[in-house]
């Protein structure tokens, strides 16, 4: 749980939520790709193999197994990953030759069957060759030799290139304005945010883990050394690959908690490919836009949002012309950037009554493109 709650299986996805279960016992029942007891690995043997062959007497069969005869002293991998039930023996206990006269374990064979492309960071490889080439080795990319010889090969990858993790530090936070929520707020325009946590023993240090490494390149490039709250933030890679839980965490002066878990957190705009595409990367602006507020709102309906929130007085409003009775959207400008940004880390995701239902909308913002408000908006 310590280790692994939290990552992804794939980059920015497959997150891994792991907590502790109320049964003290786990009954497994047989062995399948659903449930497996690594105890007895003999467990419901009899149940796999009948099913099989109950089906093979009642379909037609159009070709040949290529299963192990009598008579043969070889067998593809390709029959023991279709059928190993029907093998003489388990695959960890059969051994086959290729023809050089050294047997080679069947479990062996199959994990090496198939070439594997080098990481980013793998300088060489050891690749097990099992087949017969005809054409001698030019370059790494070809490997001759004979079955069962260890042939170094040398990546194409670039050298001295380091895995970048989804964690980054934040530095120069004001702690007595800023929160995880707060931060959550302008890092959520960049890519998803998984977990906030403050740093007890440095003042106005954080620790972000973002869905991925790209989220993070996204946050560094775009919010380094941007100053609100009097304070100029700066942003860096951490070493940690991700943040782990923090059971008991201290209160900040806002009386919230130093660490929070937004993994699975709504407000997180890159959860699917669908709703990434609709985001806009934008750098800081001192022109933000508005979206998802009740129909029918007017700018100074807008501007008690924002006061409401004790934000800074906004400089001019302006509506988009509804095009849905669903909600609203516009644009609001502030006197200069540091006030945007505030605004943004106030009023985001901050709830707004809805007056024909008993849900409120939550109000979103981003940065605009847009250099100036225009005078008319089409």
């Amino acid at each position: 749980k310590d280790n692994l709650h939290g990552c992804d299986i794939y980059s920015g996805c497959c997150t891994l939520k792991i907590e502790y279960a109320k049964p003290t016992k786990l009954n497994v029942y047989k062995n399948d790709t659903e449930s497996f007891d690594y105890t007895n690995p003999n467990l419901g043997k009899n149940v796999i193999e009948q099913p099989c062959t109950t089906l093979a007497t009642q379909r037609p069969v159009l070709l040949k197994d290529p299963l192990l005869s009598a008579g043969e002293t070889t067998v593809s991998p390709l029959t023991v990953a279709i059928r190993p039930h029907q093998m003489y023996a388990t695959p960890q206990q059969v051994a086959v030759s290729l023809g050089s006269g050294q047997p080679i374990n069947m479990a062996s064979l199959l994990t090496t069957a198939l070439p594997r492309l080098p990481s980013p960071t793998q300088q060489s490889g050891m690749l097990m060759h099992q087949t017969h080439h005809h054409h001698p080795s030019h370059n790494s990319n070809v490997m001759g030799g004979q079955p069962g010889t260890m042939v170094q090969t040398q990546s194409m990858s670039p050298p001295n290139i380091q895995p970048q993790g989804s964690v980054t530090m934040v530095y120069g936070l004001d702690c007595q304005k800023m929160s995880c929520t707060r931060i959550f707020n302008i890092f959520c325009l960049y890519g998803n945010v998984v977990r906030v946590k403050f740093l007890k023993t440095k003042e106005g240090c954080a620790m972000v883990q973002m869905g991925d490494s790209l989220a993070v390149e996204r946050v560094v490039t775009n919010l380094n050394n941007i100053t609100f709250f009097d304070s100029k933030m700066q942003l860096g890679f951490s070493k940690q690959a991700f943040l782990a839980d923090v059971q008991q965490p201290y209160e900040l002066p806002d009386a919230t908690p130093s660490f929070m878990d937004f993994m699975g957190n709504k407000n997180n705009r890159f959860i699917n490919p669908e709703m990434a595409s609709k985001n806009r990367i934008q750098p800081p602006s001192k022109i933000l836009h508005f979206f998802n507020t009740p129909p029918g709102l007017e700018a100074s309906d807008i501007e008690d949002i924002f006061l409401g929130q004790n934000t800074p007085r906004p400089k001019c409003i302006k509506m988009f012309p509804s095009k849905t009775e669903r909600s609203s959207s516009g644009l609001i400008e502030f006197e200069c950037l540091s006030e945007a940004l505030e605004s943004l880390v106030m009023a985001n995701h901050v709830p707004v009554e809805n007056p024909n239902g008993k849900f409120p909308y939550i109000m979103k913002l981003c940065f605009s493109s847009s250099k100036a408000i225009p005078a008319v908006i089409h």
